[in-house]
């Protein structure tokens, strides 16, 4: 299939927080949404600049035949130098930033992932992979004293559907392709990898192959190793590629080595990776409870259930009135059905009437028609999924 620029590709990230850096909130917008927080503080902090980090000079330096790849700016090394958890964020808005990397590298295809580990082994540099960044457990950032330098290897230049095969309904693609990108590539052959964590936007295939990250959807394939066939992935040793067979009982499975090493064992560079049709049937509805038990055992109910749905996800009173969901302390649970083949609206109906047994009270629903074609934005759909 012929190679296209992902979307992404011209889009600035934030250094510091979550985003992109074009679309941050103003000043009058955080104060507003503060206002919903207690305990928020009552002005926004100024946004950092990474001018002002006085980061130390590169402990290396990459040699010719690697430098077209690598770079040693200071703003691209203070953003690699750790993940989006809370804890992250506050550091990064106070400077904190502990060990940033001395460079950063961003290969283009398999052969230069081999040449830079190469070179860091033999260098005495420490490689961290990198994805979308999204990690809150530390998965991107270098802890320690044991190498010469450290050197991020991010991968969102190799970031394209390579192949897909509509009859088996599966796609090779490459590991630093973002989420909001391999939907968007996989859209006009009518198919979805429909796998949406809660970083969706800001992770890449690799990400969530190297962490075994679990998408939004109830039930039915919930985790990324539920998608894959095979992985390609560069070692130290070599490169490991596992064949795209059926499953196998015989013996351990190699991938399973690589699925949730975060990265630990070796880069991951491509997979193939089961896809499926777009839904175009949905049905959804909102559920509201005055006590939180209630609501508890009606997510049991469903999920004891052969009903299959693809969203049940319960908001406390809190969670719900910071999304806008209830003003009332009451807590809400969202259900959402949908499907490729055929309506839903009864399936949906019966799970409702399991919440309302247990006390809730519905406080809306919708099913919408049929498309003829493709479903809308793939964030979207993936923003209601839980």
């Amino acid at each position: 299939m012929a190679e296209t620029v992902p979307p992404s590709a011209s889009r600035v990230r934030s250094w510091w927080g979550w985003g992109w850096a074009d679309a941050h909130p103003d000043d009058a917008e955080c104060v507003a949404m503060g206002a919903l927080i207690p305990g928020s503080l009552p002005r926004p902090l100024p946004v950092p600049r990474t001018g002002d980090l006085d980061l130390p000079a590169p402990a290396v330096e990459a040699p010719a035949s690697l430098a077209r790849l690598v770079r040693a700016d200071p703003a691209d090394r203070a953003a690699h130098a750790m993940g989006k958890a809370y804890r992250d964020v506050v550091r990064a808005l106070r400077g904190r930033l502990g060990r940033v990397p001395d460079l950063v590298a961003r290969p283009r295809d398999e052969q230069d992932v081999a040449d830079l580990l190469e070179w860091a082994g033999e260098r005495e540099v420490a490689v961290v992979p990198y994805g979308g960044g999204s990690s809150v457990t530390g998965g991107v950032e270098y802890r320690g004293d044991a190498h010469r330098a450290v050197l991020s290897l991010d991968l969102t230049a190799m970031g394209r559907v390579l192949e897909v095969d509509p009859v088996g309904r599966a796609a090779r693609i490459q590991a630093g392709t973002l989420g909001p990108d391999l939907e968007e590539q996989l859209r006009p052959h009518g198919l979805t990898l429909r796998h949406f964590p809660q970083s969706f936007e800001f992770s890449t295939l690799g990400g969530w192959l190297a962490t075994r990250a679990g998408g939004h959807y109830a039930t039915g394939r919930t985790h990324i190793d539920d998608f894959v066939q095979s992985l390609r992935v560069v070692t130290p040793a070599g490169v490991h590629a596992s064949w795209r067979l059926p499953a196998s009982g015989a013996g351990p499975s190699p991938d399973r080595l690589f699925l949730g090493s975060e990265g630990a064992l070796g880069v991951i560079t491509e997979a193939w990776v089961r896809v499926q049709r777009r839904p175009v049937h949905k049905a959804s509805a909102a559920v509201a409870f005055a006590d939180f038990a209630d609501a508890l055992e009606a997510v049991r109910l469903v999920a004891q259930s052969d009903l299959m749905p693809a969203n049940c996800r319960l908001l406390d009173a809190g969670e719900a009135g910071l999304a806008g969901a209830a003003g009332d302390g009451s807590a809400m649970l969202v259900l959402g059905f949908e499907s490729a083949d055929g309506p839903v609206d009864g399936r949906l109906g019966q799970a409702v009437d399991l919440a309302r047994s247990c006390g809730g009270t519905a406080a809306r629903a919708s099913a919408p028609p049929a498309l003829p074609g493709p479903s809308p934005d793939a964030r979207a759909e993936g923003a209601g999924a839980g």
